[in-house]
């Protein structure tokens, strides 16, 4: 049963929020000011009909807004909808004295990795996103933030879904644009059989896809799927972490190498592929620490086959558990950090202990962000300047580097 209900703000995850007696509805696709009706469960109720509408309410950019779970914010004002995200990072910081810049935003199209859901239905294979809450797939034929190459290949990649489909379940499907085609990584199709698999590897060459995963096992890869980093090439792993967006990683790499170019010798921390550690390189000596064996195995590979670099060395370590040590990072004159959502406890208390002088944090998680900042500064950091920076377009995710620096003790 619907009822009448007016949202007052935006909630964290980008829901409209309206307040009752029992406590915060969420309504998602609303904004602050509306009049609505909506359907109520509990904290959440699906909206059904916007009576008045905000002045800041515009035409979605996709046909599938609303029912895919991908976007939640293509109906707010492209100036409002960035102030918003803006925001958040100043309400993570909040209490944390320091300069934080205007949010550098993200151009639509430009997505150059996507994770596709797809299951076999009575009525054919479903490959979309998952509807908002929802296990339900929606199915799609267009995506305004994906790059132009992944959409011209929907078509294709439920045909190679259902090539490789061996469940009755849902499964996922990473798509990655690359230099050299579409990496396609999959996760949780089922076994194969050698008849299915050679269908498939048939279909990925007649398709000029790069290469085909599942469950991290190359089943072909007519190409090495290969991405720039800076002037470097480097053949990227099944299922690589990558920034969403190349036009973001080379704005937050810009930032930390400006921070950073002083420094003789960087460590590079959660390096991953070696995103900013194979660009620190050509000015720094960079030494690499991943966890992901086969990720830093890339950075290697890139770091010996490349021209014009400094010495790269690289470690695997897990950092969570046995973080880089104060004395360890003494060693160094710079520092850049970009760890998961979780940030970087632990391994914060060791750099806020040390001696490097410049220190940039990346992060996709403002309160995780804050977190780590706090214990920098209480350990004699001062915080120079934090980027919003939009990568996840329409999205609530938003990343921030932050710029840090220490006088540096003279050792005697």
């Amino acid at each position: 049963m619907s009822a009448r209900f007016t949202i007052k703000k935006l909630g964290a995850q980008g829901d409209g929020i309206a307040e009752t007696e029992s406590g915060d509805l969420f309504i998602p696709f609303t904004l602050p000011g509306e009049t609505v009706t909506a359907a109520r469960e509990k904290d959440r109720a699906t909206l059904m009909a916007v009576l008045e509408a905000s002045p800041l309410r515009i035409e979605p950019a996709c046909r599938h807004f609303t029912e895919c779970g991908g976007c939640a914010l293509q109906h707010f004002e492209a100036e409002a909808y960035r102030q918003w995200k803006r925001d958040k990072v100043v309400h993570a910081l909040k209490g944390i004295d320091c300069e934080i810049g205007a949010l550098v935003a993200c151009a639509p199209h430009s997505r150059r990795r996507v994770v596709l859901a797809a299951r076999r239905t009575e009525t054919g294979m479903l490959l979309g996103f998952n509807r908002h809450l929802s296990p339900e797939i929606i199915s799609i034929s267009e995506c305004p933030i994906s790059l132009p190459e992944i959409v011209a290949a929907f078509d294709r990649l439920r045909g190679l879904a259902d090539l490789i489909c061996a469940t009755t379940k849902s499964f996922r499907m990473a798509v990655t644009v690359t230099g050299s085609g579409l990496d396609v990584a999959v996760h949780e199709c089922g076994k194969l059989g050698e008849h299915q698999r050679r269908i498939a590897s048939n279909f990925v060459l007649a398709q000029g896809f790069a290469r085909l995963s599942i469950d991290d096992e190359i089943v072909i890869e007519p190409r090495k799927p290969v991405v720039m980093f800076g002037s470097v090439a480097v053949a990227v792993p099944p299922g690589a972490f990558l920034q969403a967006t190349e036009a973001a990683e080379q704005t937050m790499a810009g930032i930390v190498g400006g921070h950073l170019k002083r420094a003789k010798k960087v460590a590079d921390l959660f390096a991953g592929c070696g995103s900013f550690a194979l660009r620190l390189a050509e000015k720094s000596e960079v030494h690499a620490v991943e966890g992901d064996a086969p990720a830093l195995s890339a950075l290697d590979r890139g770091a010996r086959f490349a021209t014009g670099l400094k010495r790269v060395t690289g470690e695997r370590r897990d950092l969570f558990r046995r973080p880089l040590t104060f004395k360890e990072l003494n060693a160094f004159d710079g520092l850049v950090f970009d760890p998961p959502r979780a940030g970087a406890e632990d391994q914060s208390k060791q750099i806020a202990r040390s001696d490097v002088p410049f220190v940039a944090a990346v992060s996709c998680n403002p309160v995780t962000l804050a977190r780590d900042l706090r214990i920098l500064l209480d350990g004699g950091y001062q915080l120079k300047s934090v980027t919003p920076i939009d990568q996840f377009l329409w999205s609530p995710h938003v990343e921030a580097v932050a710029l840090l620096e220490k006088p540096r003790r003279r050792r005697g």
